[in-house]
């Protein structure tokens, strides 16, 4: 299966984006993650992962800000193993990616 990378969907005007980039790169890489932010805003960071936010949200409808996927070979034939959505405490941020099962 290779490497996971979490892969956060944010947005340079959003305060909850902003407030959780405090931690949520950090706690991702002590769980063993790789980690990479695509701020809408970076248009070519955006379009190299854009395939991977519209799988799963195909319409960008009920996706949250932040939205966080965990990826595996996300260059090739890319697997999304789950998702958080929305603004958290660090502890729960922690807590929440801890319990995805990767599969």
């Amino acid at each position: 299966m290779g490497p996971i990378t979490v892969f956060k969907f944010s947005s340079e005007d959003c305060g909850t984006c902003h407030r959780m980039s405090h931690y949520d790169e950090a706690v991702s890489k002590e769980l063993g993650y790789g980690f990479v932010n695509v701020m809408l805003q970076d248009t070519d960071t955006y379009r190299r992962y854009r395939r991977l936010l519209l799988a799963q949200y195909p319409n960008k409808v009920g996706m949250g800000w932040p939205t966080y996927l965990l990826v595996s070979d996300p260059e090739g034939e890319f697997t999304i193993h789950g998702e958080l959505k929305g603004g958290m405490p660090k502890g729960d941020f922690r807590k929440r990616l801890d319990s995805i099962e990767i599969h």
